[in-house]
């Protein structure tokens, strides 16, 4: 059943659409500023472990989200040979779990409303085990498909549920930073998942089995533990279960004085109600759209999400392992766990993100995040561009075959089956050479000087890099992009999701939002390498340089603060200003009436 959270006048006539009728009396402003009451009689509260351990659990999702996607670049090392993958299949094998994570993200909105937050990550967690086993025990590549494919339905349920519930529950002051903490387990995921891939790369018939198996774990960890937990008190409420909604506040409060919350939201859902009454049973997403407050807190969430992907983070941990290289590591191994401590690096600033959102709040925190973003990004995009303008010559030919063909060592990487090799005497870059990729050698040419295992001294191969002056600046816009990127643009728009929504649109809102996440993330992961043959790898930044331009200033006038601030307040701050960004006055219940419901209204 779908409710309305905020409003007390409809504006609409059969006729002309432009009547405005009260619908249901202004409430009186009595309501204090925060309706949690965590500041009971002029006495600050305890906040109890029991939302703690509620919030563990709850983010053991994200961990699964982020060990999934960072542990499958490691596992497709050891997949590829195993079960002969063409790029065709590693293309889906890799995309089958973001498709189905996207779909499902959908799917969970409507899922949220009818069983509830609670059963939705039992299921979520459920089906990630399964999923994982599967993986663990492939015996080939149909196997080891249907097992990703149902990976991304655990997933995509998990990621658009858990935020949204640890909101529901979380006190408001603490709100923000235990929403943060799910994305904090998955830069956690993420890099548990590196250093496996490291540890099991050793094993080269049976590590990715543990590498994609191990992920079971955590997955019936949280399974069993969320067995014992409650549902969303909000839900409870909505659903008319007030007596469990009272013993669930208790528990999240740490006092028996949760009757002017438990009121406010049942207020609120008894308005909600009598409106459904009085416009009819009408499918949620259309009223989302026909409503103009939700509907620009729509916009703004699935923005973030939308920026969140196409700013390049993901092509930005693509490339570590090739800057890496690109300073003169040559161990294939080294370049691994050096990666690996990327990874690090961002779970590492994640947690700085964590004790910043309730400090300074989420739109500095973010404007601020996406400002270093966007130089980190020009950094990596001059870098680039230099090293491409002072590629070494291709002066030494080797073969009479495609390769042969290139003069320069830029044009020669950017084939995947060729090669630079070429002599190293101090800094100088001798006898270049565009070389075949060796069919029977791990690593290494097809024929000529690099065709040998190992090389001979002085003798340097290169593949999917060329030797540069310029790769400190790949080196440091690459540590400049997580260090800024982790505290903001990783975090905030799942937490400021999980919060800009009124109770009836809160699951269709994220699930909205979510599924925005997860298809632009497939469509960046399909696109990347087309744009890099396009447009080269510097262009390619330039572009990314520009998209995050236009999203600071999205943000900058769309996005309001939110912290400090009840659930049922925050969905108020959408009212008004189309551009609340830039409102130097957001509304207040303390204030304020109810604001009203425009059907039909721009």
């Amino acid at each position: 059943m779908s409710t309305d959270t905020d409003s007390d006048v409809i504006e609409f006539d059969t006729l002309n659409m432009t009547e405005k009728r009260p619908l249901v009396p202004e409430p009186k402003p009595k309501r204090s500023s925060n309706v949690q009451n965590d500041d009971t009689q002029g006495q600050v509260q305890r906040t109890p472990q029991f939302v703690y351990t509620l919030a563990f659990f709850a983010a053991i999702g994200g961990f699964l989200f982020g060990y999934d996607t960072g542990v499958v670049s490691g596992a497709m090392l050891l997949l590829q040979p195993e079960f002969e993958l063409d790029s065709v299949w590693e293309e889906m094998v890799v995309s089958a779990t973001i498709l189905f994570a996207a779909i499902f993200a959908l799917v969970g909105g409507p899922l949220n409303d009818r069983i509830g937050r609670k059963a939705v990550t039992v299921v979520a967690s459920l089906v990630f085990t399964g999923g994982a086993v599967l993986l663990g025990v492939a015996q080939n590549k149909v196997m080891l498909l249907a097992g990703r494919s149902i990976l991304g339905v655990g997933i995509g349920l998990a990621s658009m549920t858990v935020p949204m519930y640890i909101a529901e529950c979380a006190p408001v002051h603490l709100r923000g930073r235990l929403v943060t903490v799910n994305n904090l387990f998955i830069t956690g995921g993420q890099f548990v998942a590196s250093i496996l891939d490291g540890v099991f790369s050793y094993d080269k018939k049976n590590g990715w089995r543990w590498m994609l198996g191990l992920a079971a774990v955590p997955s019936a960890v949280q399974f069993v533990g969320f067995l014992f937990l409650p549902e969303s008190p909000r839900w409870l409420i909505k659903h008319g279960r007030i007596t469990e909604a009272r013993e669930v506040l208790q528990k999240c409060r740490g006092t028996e004085n949760v009757e002017e919350e438990l009121n406010t939201v049942r207020e609120l859902c008894e308005e909600d109600q009598r409106l459904m009454e009085d416009t009819g049973k009408e499918n949620i997403l259309m009223k989302i759209l026909r409503t103009p407050s939700v509907r620009r807190a729509v916009l703004v969430g699935s923005g973030l999400q939308l920026i969140q992907q196409v700013s390049g983070i993901n092509t930005v941990m693509y490339y570590s392992a090739t800057i890496i290289r690109m300073t003169g590591v040559r161990d294939t191994s080294l370049a691994i766990w050096l990666a690996a401590m990327t990874a690090g690096v961002n779970f590492v600033f994640t947690i700085l993100g964590v004790w910043l959102v309730e400090r300074i709040g989420r739109r500095p925190l973010i404007l601020g995040s996406l400002v270093g973003v966007l130089i980190s990004l020009v950094v990596l995009a001059v870098g680039f561009q230099l090293a491409a303008f002072h590629s070494p010559s291709v002066t030494f030919r080797e073969s009479n075959d495609t390769c042969s063909s290139y003069s320069w060592c830029e044009d020669c990487i950017e084939n995947p089956d060729c090669g630079f090799c070429y002599t190293e005497i101090g800094k100088s870059v001798l006898n270049g050479s565009c070389v075949a990729v060796a069919t029977n050698l791990t690593d290494g040419a097809g024929q000529g000087r690099c065709d040998s295992d190992p090389l001979t001294p002085g003798t340097v191969w290169a593949h999917g890099y060329c030797p540069t002056d310029y790769s400190w600046m790949g080196l440091l816009g690459l540590v400049m992009y997580l260090m800024f990127f982790a505290p903001g643009m990783g975090p905030m728009p799942w937490t400021i999701n999980s919060e800009i929504y009124p109770l009836w649109a809160r699951s269709t809102g994220n699930a909205i939002s979510t599924a925005t996440n997860w298809f632009f993330n497939l469509a960046v992961a399909m696109s990347f390498l087309t744009l890099t043959e396009s447009i080269t790898k510097y262009g390619t930044y330039w572009l990314f340089v520009g998209i995050v331009f236009c999203g600071l200033v999205f943000i900058m006038a769309a996005l309001p603060e939110t912290k400090g601030r009840s659930l049922e307040e925050v969905e108020t701050l959408f009212q008004g200003s189309i551009c609340p960004g830039f409102s130097r006055k957001s509304p207040s219940i303390l204030t304020s009436t109810q604001p009203s419901l425009s059907i039909g209204g721009n």
